[in-house]
């Protein structure tokens, strides 16, 4: 008798389930997934306006046999020498003395003739700068007098004639003076008197002379939660708007890199930000890391989301572009002791006592004394199950383990379900027994609908599975209602299946190196789509246990209690193109309210909302209340999906 109830208990789909069953689920099954590709990061959520900000572009940011025209991308992409005026100068990119060892590259501009307007230069942002009357911008710029004790510097925000590169309107304007000849950083704030979407900032130095400068800013003070060195504020809460309860970061492909050189290195990526080694982009274009690690892990806190950091496993991405060819390349064994030790001191950094710990009093110099609350770490990303990987893998678990046992480890299982490294991980995994694996799955919408029981057998002894990254392959309300369904068998699967983030999450439209996306937005707006309100509405509506046999006439549904608020949440999802009549029994289940919140989704099959504008046809959420019995018959509408919450 033992044995069958224990094998009813690792296999739950063979045992039979009465009405008033239930179990406990995750309360971190719905999270989001950031990595910087589409412009995520620098010319999205990261709200500095400057681009290129300290010159360090290059040519081999990017592959340009794939993405770019040869001489489009430099250390001065996103600049322009100042042509209106009578003005007389020389730039040129230095790398003598730089600001520092990791920004290695500034420029210098000689003034010959400072003619009537002076000489410099402009950057045009993110294909133009948006501004916005009455509000304030922090300016700031490093620089460095060559040949002379002082230099007059005048900076503008201004509107650009193109045809004859005057300036027609000037929209904010501040004067300092540069008066030294070692690197120093000068500050002004920059207040608009009108409204503008393509504007320039204008850097005129205003007599004869040679000047460096480096490190170029330009922030609105208007943030998200009003940090400093913050996040663009409409696009950090269309992520808050999600309740997540966690965020992965900062990737995927980003994280194991383009070859052994571009692995992701978390160090690069905190302390003061002109000393923050920037690199280039598996996806093609530069990150200047302005969005770090510290800045992640705030933003965590700011929306209530347990931070789940991803580090490579000690293996670059086996199908990046620039190394095709060679595969999988691996940090060289006597080399991972000193990697190691980098993801140890991640912890230390996230979790550490300041007054004990290195880098936990870099934390705190940040300005987080208190621990981060580091609960989950991630430890590669799609990687070919290589012995390489193996035994790199194994390395790192250990020593996190032997140092920080209750540190979470998520795995990897390859790059998509069922393939060959899929089955390697799962059997790996049974040997080193991480907390979790993450499966990936981007697949058309009939494959989720024909994968409702995926998780029903899995094995709720072994590791749990993190769904860490997954679409529909498309936008339209039939991917969107496909996904919703799959997310109840997800929920249904609670108890084994952990974790799970729809991939990839934001596209700057225009610079979208992948499609679909769940967030499309410009330098003005943000267009959700119809997928990102079913994720919102798990987000919104999560629970920690799951009750059997709610739902009758449909395998398409899940009922949840959220044991803390009490509330009862019953998720209804019609994928077909007919309306379906389902039974809802909740006479053994204690409620709040006879009065019910019923929110719905539905719209035409292939509709879509609009990317680039905003329409008045747009699907989105509608929300009524509902006086309803404990037992009762709905129709669901053709590709809906209603909540009903208690």
């Amino acid at each position: 008798m033992k044995r069958i109830l224990l094998f009813l208990l690792l296999f739950p789909s063979l045992s039979a389930h009465v009405a008033g069953q239930e179990k406990s689920i995750s309360t971190d099954l719905f999270g989001i997934f950031i990595e910087d590709l589409n412009y995520t990061v620098d010319g999205g959520l990261y709200a500095e306006m400057v681009q290129n900000r300290s010159f360090e572009y290059s040519p081999h940011d990017i592959d340009l046999r794939m993405y770019y025209k040869k001489g489009q991308w430099h250390p001065f992409t996103a600049w322009e020498s100042l042509k209106d005026g009578n003005a007389i100068s020389r730039i040129s990119l230095e790398t003598e003395r730089p600001l520092n060892p990791n920004n290695r590259h500034y420029a210098t501009m000689t003034v010959f003739t400072a003619g009537c307007k002076g000489a410099g230069l402009s950057n045009t942002g993110y294909e133009g700068m948006v501004i916005r009357k009455g509000e304030t911008y922090d300016f700031s710029i490093w620089l460095r007098c060559e040949d002379t004790n002082r230099m007059p510097v005048r900076v503008t925000l201004c509107r650009v004639n193109r045809k004859d590169y005057t300036r027609d309107s000037i929209f904010a304007e501040a004067t300092l003076e540069a008066n030294t000849k070692s690197w120093k950083k000068y500050e002004a704030k920059l207040t608009s008197n009108g409204d503008i979407d393509n504007a320039v900032l204008d850097i005129r130095f205003l007599q004869e002379g040679s000047i460096s400068m480096d490190m170029v800013s330009l922030f609105p003070q208007n943030t998200f939660r009003g940090r400093k060195n913050g996040l663009r504020p409409d696009l950090a809460q269309a992520l808050a708007d999600l309740h997540p309860a966690f965020v992965r970061f900062p990737g995927g492909c980003l994280t194991h890199g383009d070859g052994l050189n571009n692995i992701y290195r978390w160090k690069h990526t905190v302390g003061p930000l002109e000393q923050r080694k920037e690199d280039y982009n598996i996806w093609n274009y530069h990150q200047s890391f302005g969005l770090g690690f510290y800045e992640y892990f705030q933003l965590c806190e700011d929306i209530g989301a347990k931070p789940l950091p991803v580090l490579a496993a000690g293996v670059s991405c086996q199908n990046s572009a620039r190394s095709r060819g060679n595969g999988q390349q691996f940090i060289p064994m006597d080399e991972m002791d000193e990697y190691v030790q980098d993801m140890l001191d991640l912890i230390e950094w996230a979790n550490g006592d300041p007054t004990t710990s290195k880098w936990a009093c870099m934390r705190a110099e940040a300005g987080h004394p208190e621990p981060f609350g580091l609960e989950y770490l991630g430890v590669g990303n799609e990687d070919h199950i290589t012995p390489e990987f193996k035994e790199r893998f194994a390395m790192i678990q250990r020593a996190v383990k032997d140092k920080y046992p209750n540190i979470k480890i998520v795995g990897t299982v390859g790059p998509d379900v069922n393939d060959w490294d899929w089955h390697e991980g799962w059997t790996f995994a049974r040997e080193t027994n991480p907390e979790l694996v993450d499966e990936h799955c981007y697949r058309p919408p009939q494959w989720f609908l024909d994968n409702l029981h995926r998780y029903d057998d899995y094995n709720r002894m072994e590791a749990k599975v993190y769904v860490g990254e997954y679409a529909s392959r498309g936008n339209t309300v039939q991917n969107a209602i496909a996904e919703a369904a799959y997310m109840c068998n997800l929920e249904r699967n609670g108890d084994v299946v952990w974790m799970s983030s729809y991939a990839p999450l934001l596209a700057r439209i225009g610079n979208t190196q992948w499609n679909p996306d769940l967030i499309y937005f410009d330098k003005t707006d943000v267009y959700p789509t119809v997928n990102y309100y079913v994720q919102q509405l798990f987000g919104q509506n999560h629970g920690d246990t799951y009750l059997y046999n709610v739902v009758s006439g449909t395998e398409t549904a899940s009922c949840v209690r959220d044991s803390k608020t009490g509330t009862v949440t019953v998720k209804l999802v019609n994928p077909t193109g007919s309306s379906v009549s389902v039974n809802v029994n909740l006479s053994g289940v204690k409620l709040k309210s006879k009065t019910a919140s019923v929110t719905t989704l539905q719209g035409e099959r292939d509709y879509k909302n609009g990317q680039g504008q905003h329409f008045d046809t747009d699907v989105k959420p509608t929300v009524c209340q509902e006086r309803l019995p404990k037992r009762f018959t709905r129709e669901l509408p053709p590709y809906s999906f209603t909540v009903i919450t208690y």
